[in-house]
């Protein structure tokens, strides 16, 4: 094995553990929207996750570990994924918010400032903020 097939592989099994966090909180009230749907379709695309995989981790999204990328531009990345489809109803309330919170921790950042980066995350979410947008707001939050 090559090691371009080790990254490639590596780097399939991070996106598949990405989708499958997604798909948990897509499915977390039972249903997926056409909304959420429609999202999750394009996510796949995105992520190279071809309909078999699609229908595998659908069919069992704890299958597969949730693994945060080692740079941060990665993470706000996960992060604006994350927290489009948590807002895809237009729904944010204390349960959205929480778990977009263990979302993040899981990502990587810190408990100390989780609460603020959920906030503005959510924020640009109501504002339809792209992901150029989101990733450079969240990289100067503190400016």
């Amino acid at each position: 094995m090559s090691i371009s097939d080790l990254f490639d592989s590596g780097l399939q099994s991070r996106n598949k553990g990405h989708f499958s966090s997604i798909i948990r909180i897509a499915m977390e009230d039972g249903t997926l929207s056409e909304e959420e749907k429609v999202f999750l379709d394009k996510l796949a695309v995105h992520l190279e996750i071809s309909p078999e995989e699609y229908a595998e981790i659908i069919e069992n999204p704890a299958k597969y570990p949730f693994n945060p990328p080692y740079l941060h531009v990665r993470r706000l990345e996960r992060l604006y994924d994350l927290s489009r489809m948590i807002s895809a109803n237009h729904i944010i309330g204390p349960k959205q918010k929480e778990t977009l919170s263990k979302y993040a921790l899981a990502l990587g950042f810190t408990p100390q400032n989780v609460h603020y980066i959920v906030d503005k995350a959510l924020s640009l979410m109501v504002l339809d903020a792209d992901l150029d947008t989101f990733v450079y707001e969240m990289e100067n939050m503190h400016k």
